[in-house]
């Protein structure tokens, strides 16, 4: 049987033609060090989105509330960040953290909305 050199460590190894690591713990470090920049990334654009819905969700306890932008702001609220859009036939875009969103209206102000049915 030919030894095989781990991909992670470079020790030898003996087992299967087609085992690539020496260990599991090799084989997680591994695949872990291959997704680290791309799950920073995702990692703190989640965190934002998880932040957003939680303020909402804070600022509208009973489902249906108007808020200014400044108490939104004043929490860290984030408006770049939302999960999805829903248009309605008049025009008006809600803008959602997965089922809690927002219309802005008029003069800084904002309507808090929750959205039981989500996933369409």
């Amino acid at each position: 049987m030919e030894k095989r050199k781990c991909l992670e460590c470079g020790d030898t190894f003996d087992g299967r033609q087609d085992k690539k690591f020496c260990s599991d713990q090799c084989r997680t470090t591994y695949f872990n060090r291959q997704n680290t920049d791309q799950n920073k990334f995702m990692r703190n654009i989640n965190n934002i989105l998880r932040k957003n819905r939680r303020i909402l969700e804070a600022l509208n306890p009973s489902g249906n509330t108007t808020v200014t932008k400044t108490a939104l702001l004043d929490e860290g609220f984030k408006f770049a960040y939302f999960t999805n859009e829903y248009k309605t036939k008049t025009g008006k875009v809600y803008r959602f953290c997965y089922e809690h969103g927002y219309l802005q209206l008029e003069n800084n102000l904002y309507a808090l909305v929750f959205r039981k049915e989500y996933v369409d």
